[in-house]
């Protein structure tokens, strides 16, 4: 399966909600305000989704937010089944801890997918080496930094200037003079977005 290449606002109007896949601009230029509906022609009376229906919408909501294939997705799903405790807890806190979303959440990218972006495009390392793999689970205290060849760019130093009006959630740390970012703890249930319905993915796979 191909990467969804198309106007993620349409993703938006198929999950019946903003998932905030283009960061600051979904507060400015969001299509999903003016057209909230799905896309595509719409029935004379809207359809009551099945179970089936609503675990797909959820799953696939998790799926948009992170930027992943249906591929890669079940592959973290199966390495979230081997872990001890609840499935979908298991799920959600190793997406917490892929390398682009760190990026994401310390405030050193906009969205996902420019932080997905970044590290594709080798800028980031972790504990000195550099690392250009999104999917990249990082450990705690590892330390993510701009690699010193990319805090010359203007991309840093635009990040050094919006930096202090980010907020960092409590498992990460953030140097905003140098932005070098710790994990100073694994996330835990608490930290995840509760706007996600792990579960409801749980249950779609189990069928």
């Amino acid at each position: 399966m191909a990467r969804y290449y198309l106007a993620v606002c349409r993703q938006c109007r198929r999950s019946g909600e903003k998932l905030m896949l283009k960061g600051n601009k979904c507060f400015s230029k969001c299509t999903f305000d003016k057209r909230p509906k799905p896309p595509g022609p719409q029935p004379a009376r809207p359809r009551r989704l099945s179970d089936r229906g609503t675990q797909l919408r959820e799953k696939q909501k998790i799926r948009y937010s992170f930027g992943m294939l249906e591929r890669e997705f079940r592959r973290f799903f199966a390495e979230a089944e081997r872990q001890p405790g609840v499935t979908g807890d298991s799920l959600m806190l190793l997406l917490e801890r892929r390398l682009d979303n760190v990026v994401y959440r310390s405030g050193l990218a906009d969205s996902r997918a420019q932080a997905r972006q970044v590290v594709r495009h080798g800028h980031i390392n972790v504990g000195g080496k550099n690392v250009d793999i999104p999917s990249y689970l990082v450990k705690e205290s590892d330390v993510i930094t701009f690699k010193e060849q990319s805090t010359k760019t203007g991309y840093y130093q635009k990040v050094l200037e919006v930096i202090g009006s980010k907020m960092t959630p409590g498992w990460l740390a953030i140097d905003k003079k140098t932005l070098a970012c710790k994990v100073v703890s694994l996330p835990t249930p608490g930290d995840l977005d509760m706007k996600l319905d792990a579960q409801a993915a749980v249950e779609y796979y189990s069928r």
